[in-house]
């Protein structure tokens, strides 16, 4: 495993982090509630994890309506006490933890609220890394951040960061901390992967200049970086296109195809499986501090641990990149 600087926060992280999000449920979907892995195999995949050397652990409040912080609590709390002190905990908030369509969003007295509940279910007296899932419209900017910058000088949270977020959001709120000497924005945590690359052009220049952390989720993009869905097939049951197609109906595109069989073409030439590859050239690109994998079982780590021994150069990353160059 290697390892880097959470930006500047004086913390160190895995270069692989675990996402929790599909503990208990899928994401922060009410309609999944209760689904995803129970809590005997998200214990199972937090085992593997940390024997991989995983220290970063990623959550969110709302993550199967709490059950994610709550079984990941459990879980920390009985681990060694050299393990509690290496790992790195980062939830979020914005989302309902019961569903609530009304309750959401970043409004001061929402987030002095949550972060309890979450100090709560994670069974600590400190967040590491306490992030916004997105941000929130309906909440003037100054006042999410002076309530986070409240969390900070009063040790509840250790660091904050942002989701979700685009250059443009995080350069005023930047400007906000600034001016007002707040806490600011110390990691940023984004979408990343072959097939969506919209970082590159602002958001990751962005964290380079400010030395902010980013850590990229969705890696492997629902499973179509695996080459799981193919042309004109019914996506496998269980999967994240069956479960939630609305959220990738964008990629069901000829182009998409034919980029992601080039894709296991160069997989299969090297021997690999088309995930490693992909999470291969991902761990190449030296702004992103962190890559979130979201293993539905413990095996489901093995490309991850590939990809960590497979360096690419900067040719062959482009080769695997201009694949997915769709010109638009």
């Amino acid at each position: 495993m290697e390892y880097r600087p959470l930006g500047s926060t004086g913390m160190v992280v895995s270069r692989l982090a675990l996402g929790c999000g599909n503990f208990g449920g899928v994401g922060s979907a009410p309609a999944f509630f209760g689904q995803g892995e129970n809590e005997e195999q998200a214990r199972a995949i937090l085992d593997a994890a940390v024997e991989l050397g995983i220290t970063l652990l990623d959550t969110a409040d709302a993550y199967g309506g709490g059950r994610s912080e709550r079984w990941l609590g459990r879980w920390l709390e009985g681990q060694p006490a050299e393990r509690r002190s290496r790992a790195v905990l980062t939830t979020k908030v914005f989302h309902s933890v019961e569903g609530d369509p009304t309750d959401s969003g970043l409004a001061r007295d929402r987030v002095l609220r949550q972060v309890e509940g979450s100090l709560e279910r994670l069974r600590v007296a400190r967040i590491d890394l306490y992030l916004i899932h997105e941000p929130d419209p309906e909440t003037p900017l100054e006042e999410t951040l002076e309530a986070l910058d409240e969390l900070v000088r009063d040790g509840r949270v250790r660091a904050i960061g942002a989701s979700n977020i685009a250059a443009e959001e995080l350069e005023r709120a930047l400007s906000i901390s600034r001016e007002r000497g707040l806490a600011r924005f110390e990691c940023v945590q984004n979408a990343y992967s072959l097939l969506e690359r919209g970082v590159e052009t602002s958001v990751l220049p962005l964290c380079e200049r400010e030395g902010i952390a980013f850590t990229a989720f969705s890696p492997l993009s629902g499973g179509w970086l695996t080459g799981k869905y193919r042309r004109e097939q019914a996506p496998p049951a269980g999967s994240r296109m069956a479960l939630r197609p609305e959220a990738y109906e964008g990629l069901l595109d000829d182009r998409v195809f034919t980029a992601v069989e080039g894709l296991m073409g160069a997989a299969d030439a090297r021997g690999i499986d088309a995930a490693t590859l992909s999470l291969a050239w991902l761990l190449g690109e030296e702004r992103v501090t962190s890559v979130i994998l979201g293993p539905r079982r413990p095996e489901h780590l093995e490309p991850a641990r590939a990809a960590l021994a497979l360096e690419l150069t900067a040719a062959e990353r482009a080769e695997l990149g201009a694949l997915f160059s769709r010109g638009d």
